[in-house]
């Protein structure tokens, strides 16, 4: 059985994440999209609503599981069984970023292959902080998320008030 983790933060998950699902899902029999719950970088959503969220994003499709966990990511591919991290690139940055990844997680575990799939172009410009930012400034994000991502946002963004831009610390190597 070939099984991959999609590993990420999503916060929060957006179309370019259940594109980079879809079609690897399609390259494997069990896709388990991993959420991890202690980036360095400020969340706006906790681990037990991002992975909700995922999980919504999802359904329907029946390879992918969605999972939370903390610690090295090989480990926890490891763990599962997997043989293939799955990372979507979408720009040249993310290729420089994601084959120092690759080449320090073959170091900690050489019998985990690292697989990049190009994101889909009209997904290109997608990132969780630019869905973020965009939603802070008031922008319209329904076109960036799953509706029900879109509602979270405007709800949680209207718990933290007036403010709210100033509030929440979007520090991101990547997504």
């Amino acid at each position: 059985m070939r099984v991959a983790i999609y590993p990420g933060t999503f916060d929060p998950v957006h179309h370019g994440h259940v594109d980079i699902a879809r079609r690897a899902a399609a390259l494997v029999d069990r896709l388990i999209i991993a959420v991890y719950s202690r980036p360095l970088k400020t969340l706006l959503f906790s681990t037990e609503e991002r992975v909700l969220m995922v999980k919504e994003a999802i359904a329907g499709l029946d390879n992918i599981e969605v999972a939370s966990y903390n610690g090295l990511t090989v480990d926890y591919a490891t763990k599962v069984g997997a043989s293939f991290i799955v990372r979507g690139l979408r720009v040249i940055s993310d290729f420089e970023l994601e084959y120092q990844m690759a080449l320090t997680n073959r170091k900690l575990a050489a019998h985990i292959d690292m697989v990049c799939l190009m994101t889909s172009l009209e997904y290109a410009f997608l990132s969780s902080s630019i869905v973020k930012e965009v939603a802070m400034a008031g922008g319209c994000v329904e076109q960036m998320v799953p509706s029900h991502v879109s509602r979270a946002l405007e709800s949680r963004l209207g718990e933290m008030g007036e403010g709210k831009g100033d509030e929440v610390g979007l520090i991101s190597l990547r997504d």
